[in-house]
């Protein structure tokens, strides 16, 4: 079953300063409270990376899976998919990046499938700290 969340933030800082945090995917580890690693494993002609390999902590286990990135409407947004997961099916999402007043307007979307299927109790406590990341996101960019 595919399951989907949204948040949204406003951040202290101008849509270029939080852009250029969420496309620094190897600093991740260090404000992303559940990114244990992240490997850039290839990039475009203009060195963004597009295929990232993340080893993070879900549900009290690590997990692996590589992302592809768009950025097709940069830097309006930063959208990715699945390429390859060990415990989902499905992760389909992004971030868009919209002025507001002295700041930014974030708004992180996310679909994801497990593989396997969880007590609607789990998926909320997971919801939940999966959105979490933006307030990461947001700490991250207004430092």
């Amino acid at each position: 079953m595919l399951d989907q969340a949204t948040d949204t933030e406003i951040i202290a800082a101008s849509p270029q300063r939080c852009y250029d945090v969420a496309v620094d995917f190897e600093r991740y580890p260090e404000w992303a409270h559940d990114v244990k690693e992240a490997n850039v494993l290839e990039r475009d002609a203009q060195g963004r990376a597009t295929k990232v390999e993340y080893r993070a902590s879900a549900l009290g286990r690590s997990t692996h899976y590589t992302l592809s990135y768009d950025y097709s409407q940069a830097p309006n947004r930063l959208s990715w998919s699945l390429a390859q997961g060990d415990i989902m099916r499905v992760i389909d999402g992004a971030y868009d990046f919209a002025s507001e007043g002295a700041g930014t307007r974030v708004t992180y979307s996310l679909k994801i499938e497990l593989i396997v299927p969880l007590p609607g109790f789990v998926k909320r406590r997971a919801e939940v700290r999966i959105l979490h990341t933006l307030k990461e996101l947001k700490t991250r960019a207004e430092s």
